[in-house]
């Protein structure tokens, strides 16, 4: 019965998998490692898009994807824009324009016509 018992509290310490750690960033160039994970996901949101929309697919380092180099001049364009604000407040991010699409809108969609 005892060795039931240990065997029994044993199985969830061999069934845990081992953490593995994420590989350091690399290329980068604007941002800093810590702040990688939250402004993907900002992105992701803002932009309505997935990783391979900027990045190449298995490579994140790479630049070969247009998007990834226009993404870059973006960050730096809203920073400058933010480092304006006498507050330090963040007033404009990439939502501000794209509204979730991947191109933002250059003009309002058409009103729905009057019957």
């Amino acid at each position: 019965m005892r060795i039931l018992f240990c065997l029994l509290m044993a199985i969830p310490l061999f069934a845990q998998e081992p953490k593995r750690e994420r590989p350091a960033p690399k290329n980068l160039q604007i941002l800093k490692p810590e702040e990688i994970r939250d402004t993907m996901r900002s992105f992701t949101v803002a932009l309505g898009g997935k990783c391979d929309m900027c990045h190449v697919q298995g490579d994140f380092a790479s630049d070969e994807n247009k998007h990834k180099v226009i993404a870059r001049k973006m960050i730096a364009m809203t920073r400058e824009i933010n480092g304006k604000f006498p507050d330090g407040k963040e007033h404009v991010t990439c939502y501000t324009c794209h509204r979730g699409d991947h191109e933002p809108k250059m003009k309002p969609d058409a009103a729905p016509a009057a019957n």
